[in-house]
């Protein structure tokens, strides 16, 4: 009898899993911590219902992966059983080198090493693991393997890896500005040149599309309290690491957080514990933040109890930079108010940008493949939505504070 697994997924209903080595993946701990990884890092601050997973994501992916695989099958593209193995391994675990609170402490717990490169050494460790297994898996995801395409499917600007994750997290935040026609994308893929393309009965869904990303950006992924309470858990963890290399005894609430906080990581040091940073999950961060909001240090503590209790710092977002005196005006009501001396109010008064593009025609494109043959970036299309009008990037300024008298 053919292996087979079914997974109930809320989102497309039953997910199958009709392949052995993929699914001792699948069952692997180095995947099933993504259980343990929220998606929308701290979006749930905003959207209660955005509490869905990493795990839910890739799984989700793996069936986008599916669909388009078929359907470029059915359309005389050649992939081989080899190859849709790997390019079904290869989106399944296109994530699972991220950290806590994913891209929120990407550079903050995990130093000046990228999610992708430790992608990619959980990659070479579980082909070790399997004899071999993921060889094809690799080269699909690093875009090695001479069928381009299939890197496409799950690394570019129309890839299934994003077709998902604005659906899910659409569904999950309840934000319906997200919602896009992925099985329709995925009807109109084509290979031509070997690149992934689409039809041009697409233009419009792939329009959508782009709108649908730039929303969700603004709308979730960057919303003002989302990044308060992002760049709050930013300066609890900066903080955290400055006092745990100065105190001795357990600072976090499991020793693994703790080496973590102690130690500068970088890629020799994720590759010689790798182990460990696969058990790295949301939960020793959360643990503890509610031991640190204990904490004798004035900011740790406070800034502890403010975010588990929800007491959000105010954000202000503008097209235009802060001006320096405002910010210094801000920074010494701050001071007096709460009592914090020079160096502590950097923790609580700050400002940053957050950037958002629809499309970026610089070193990929959506290419549109025309009845007659030709092929044309989406942004040259003279009928269309995208052009060089709404391809600058959307820059707005944000300044974080504590509530002030």
């Amino acid at each position: 009898m053919k292996f087979r697994k079914i997974v109930n997924d809320p989102v497309y209903g039953f997910i199958t899993f009709d392949d052995e080595l993929i699914y001792k993946v699948l069952s692997h701990p180095f995947y099933q911590r993504l259980r343990r990884i929220h998606q929308m890092a701290m979006a749930h601050m905003v959207y209660p219902g955005a509490v869905h997973t990493r795990l839910h994501h890739s799984m989700g992916a793996y069936h986008l992966m599916c669909l388009a695989l078929a359907e470029l099958k059915s359309k005389g593209v050649d992939i081989t059983a080899e190859e849709e193995q790997g390019a079904k391994l290869a989106i399944l675990l296109h994530d699972v080198g991220h950290g806590p609170f994913s891209h929120a402490l990407e550079h903050v717990l995990i130093e000046d090493v990228h999610h992708e490169e430790i992608s990619l050494l959980i990659f070479e460790h579980l082909n070790n693991e399997f004899n071999g297994g993921l060889e094809t898996a690799i080269a699909i995801f690093k875009g090695t393997h001479p069928k381009l395409f299939l890197h496409q499917l799950i690394s570019s600007q129309l890839d299934v890896d994003r077709m998902d994750y604005l659906t899910r997290d659409s569904f999950y935040s309840g934000v319906s500005e997200g919602v896009i026609g992925y099985d329709r994308i995925i009807k109109m893929m084509v290979v031509h040149d070997n690149e992934l393309m689409v039809e041009e009965k697409a233009v419009y869904s792939i329009e959508k599309f782009l709108v649908a990303r730039r929303l969700m950006y603004w709308q979730a992924y960057l919303h003002k309290t989302v990044l308060s309470a992002e760049n709050m858990l930013v300066k609890i963890l900066e903080r955290a690491r400055l006092l745990a290399k100065q105190e001795e005894g357990l600072f976090a609430s499991t020793p693994l957080l703790d080496e973590f906080l102690r130690t500068t990581q970088s890629s020799a040091f994720i590759r010689n514990n790798l182990a460990k940073f696969c058990e790295l999950d949301d939960y020793d961060v959360l643990a503890s933040i509610k031991k640190w909001q204990h904490h004798p240090d004035k900011v740790l503590s406070t800034l502890s109890q403010w975010l588990l209790n929800r007491n959000m710092l105010k954000t202000k977002l503008q097209m235009q930079p802060f001006d320096e005196k405002e910010m210094e005006v801000v920074q010494r009501k701050a001071k007096e108010q709460l009592s914090l001396t020079e160096e502590e109010v950097n923790y609580f008064v700050f400002n940053g940008i957050a950037e958002n593009r629809m499309y970026n025609t610089g070193n990929e494109h959506i290419n549109i493949l025309f009845k007659d043959g030709t092929v044309k970036d989406i942004s040259e299309v003279e009928y269309g939505l995208i052009h060089e009008t709404v391809l600058t990037p959307v820059r707005k300024f944000y300044l974080c504070r504590p509530a002030l008298k």
